[in-house]
Parts: C-alpha cells; sequence; structure tokens
C-alpha cells in the first residue's frame, strides 16, 4: 500500500496544492487519493489541476450530473476508491436512494448493451454516424 502524505510532513510544494483543494472545496479535509499521489508533486499537482478544471468549473453539466457521470464510469472500471467518494460527493450535492438505483440500472444496462453490440460487431446505423 502507498504511503499517505499528511500535511505536516509534506514539501511546500504538496502543501500549496493540499492548501487550493481545501480553498476549493471549502474543508479541512484532504483525502487519501491525494495523500497518495503526493508521494509525487508533479503528479500531484497535474491530477488536482485537470480534476478542478473538470469538475469544478462552471459548464453546462450541473455538479450532480458530473458526479454521476463520475460514479458510473467508475462502476465500469471497477474502482472502488473512486465509486465511494463520488458516491459521497453525489450524496452532498442532493443525489438520493432513488436516483443512485437509477444510475446503477442505466450503468448496468449500458454495460450489458456494450457488450451485445461488441458481441455481434454490429454496424453503425448510418443516421448515427456524425
Amino acid at each position: 500500500m502507498t504511503n499517505l502524505i499528511e500535511y505536516e510532513d509534506s514539501s511546500d510544494e504538496v502543501r500549496a496544492v493540499y492548501d487550493d483543494i481545501r480553498a476549493t472545496r471549502q474543508t479541512d479535509y484532504i483525502n487519501n487519493f491525494w495523500k497518495a499521489l503526493a508521494n509525487h508533486p508533479p503528479t500531484l499537482q497535474r491530477t488536482w489541476e485537470t480534476l478542478k478544471e473538470v469538475m469544478a468549473s462552471p459548464g453546462e453539466i450541473d455538479p450532480l450530473m458530473r458526479e454521476l457521470i463520475y460514479i458510473a464510469v467508475s462502476v465500469t472500471n471497477g474502482c472502488e476508491y473512486c465509486i465511494a467518494s463520488h458516491t459521497a460527493a453525489a450524496r452532498a450535492k442532493g443525489m438520493s436512494d432513488v436516483m443512485f438505483g437509477e444510475v446503477m440500472a442505466i450503468i448496468a444496462t449500458a454495460n450489458m448493451t456494450n457488450r451485445l453490440a461488441n458481441g455481434y460487431q454490429i454496424r453503425v446505423d448510418e443516421q448515427f454516424k456524425t
């Protein structure tokens, strides 16, 4: 298991990222994902900047929908950590148990139909192509 770098044990470079995470998320909590990435500060910095831009910047997709998409990809990729953290984030943004159940049903159905389409090697309909 990767060593987790706590704030008080981190370099100035890592502390700057931790401080930005805290300010952006309006919390003092730094989760284990970031503490693990802090073992390589350039990866920590790059990953945080990308995630902050994609998940926290203004855009057409609202914050809850972004979390639901993140959950769907995480379930499909089998990432237990991301499923847990983004489910917690989605709940904080208003996701109900019923909504979670609907998302899980969509994910399961999409994965099933994707496998069927790939297995049957179905040609894409001309009218679906852009």
